[in-house]
C-alpha cells in the first residue's frame, strides 16, 4: 500500500513536471530586458523565448515577433529547442506507460509487466528531467556570461526569465518522480531474489522412491 501511495505521489509530480516543462517552452520570457526611460509612459520590457521574442509597453500594447529562421539563431538556442522538445515528448511518453504499470491501476496484465512498464516510464522521466536540466542550465550561464562581460552595453544585458525557473523546477519534479518509479520496482525485483521462492516437491520422484523401499521389503 505504501508503495502504491508513493506511485502515486510520484505521478503527481510527475504530472506537474510534463506541464511546466511545456510551459517552459512555450513561454517567451527566458530572457527580460527591462529599459526605463526618461518618463514613465517610455518604460518597456523586451523578452526572448526559444520560439518569439516580445515586447510589452507600460501602456498596455503587446507585440511579439516569431524567429522563422532557425540556422541564424546561436547555438544554444537551438540546442534547448531540441532538448525541450524531447523533454515534453518523453515526459509524455512517461505518463502513458506509468499510468499502465501503477499498482493503483488495472492496466498492464500481471505484477511482473507492471513492474516493467513501471521501471520504463521512471527511465523516461529521469531522461526528460536530464534534457530539461541542459537547456536551462546553459541559457542561464549564457545570460549571466553577457551579463557580466564589460564590453556589452547595459541595453543589451538581460536577466534570466520566469520561463527559466519554470523549467528547472519540472525538470526537478521529472527527476524525483523517475526516481521514485525506478526504485520503488527495483525494491520489488531485489526482495525476489533476497526471499527465494521455496523449492517445489515432485510427487512422481517421492513416489518411486517408496516403491524402491517396498521392493526392498518384499526380499
Amino acid at each position: 500500500m505504501a508503495s502504491a501511495s508513493l506511485q502515486f505521489f510520484a505521478f503527481i509530480l510527475a504530472l506537474f513536471g510534463v506541464f511546466g516543462a511545456i510551459t517552459a517552452t512555450l513561454l517567451p520570457n527566458w530572457k527580460v530586458n527591462a529599459d526605463v526611460g526618461s518618463n514613465i509612459i517610455t518604460a518597456i520590457t523586451q523578452m526572448q523565448g526559444l520560439w518569439m521574442d516580445c515586447t510589452w509597453y507600460s501602456t498596455g500594447m503587446f507585440s511579439c515577433t516569431l524567429k522563422y529562421s532557425v540556422l541564424s539563431l546561436p547555438i544554444y538556442i537551438q540546442a534547448a529547442r531540441t532538448t525541450m522538445v524531447l523533454s515534453c515528448i518523453l515526459s509524455a511518453f512517461g505518463i502513458c506507460i506509468t499510468t499502465v504499470g501503477m499498482k493503483c491501476t488495472k492496466l498492464g496484465g500481471d505484477t511482473d509487466s507492471k513492474s516493467h512498464a513501471c521501471f520504463a516510464g521512471g527511465v523516461c522521466f529521469i531522461l526528460a528531467g536530464i534534457f530539461g536540466l541542459v537547456p536551462t542550465s546553459w541559457y542561464t550561464r549564457e545570460i549571466i556570461s553577457n551579463f557580466l562581460d564589460q564590453s556589452i552595453p547595459e541595453s543589451s544585458k538581460h536577466e534570466p526569465g520566469g520561463a527559466v525557473y519554470t523549467g528547472f523546477i519540472s525538470a526537478g519534479f521529472l527527476l524525483i518522480a523517475g526516481i521514485i518509479f525506478c526504485t520503488s520496482c527495483f525494491k520489488k525485483q531485489q526482495g525476489a531474489w533476497i526471499y527465494p521462492s521455496k523449492p517445489h516437491h515432485f510427487p512422481s520422484t517421492e513416489q518411486e522412491s517408496n516403491a524402491g523401499y517396498n521392493l526392498q521389503d518384499y526380499v
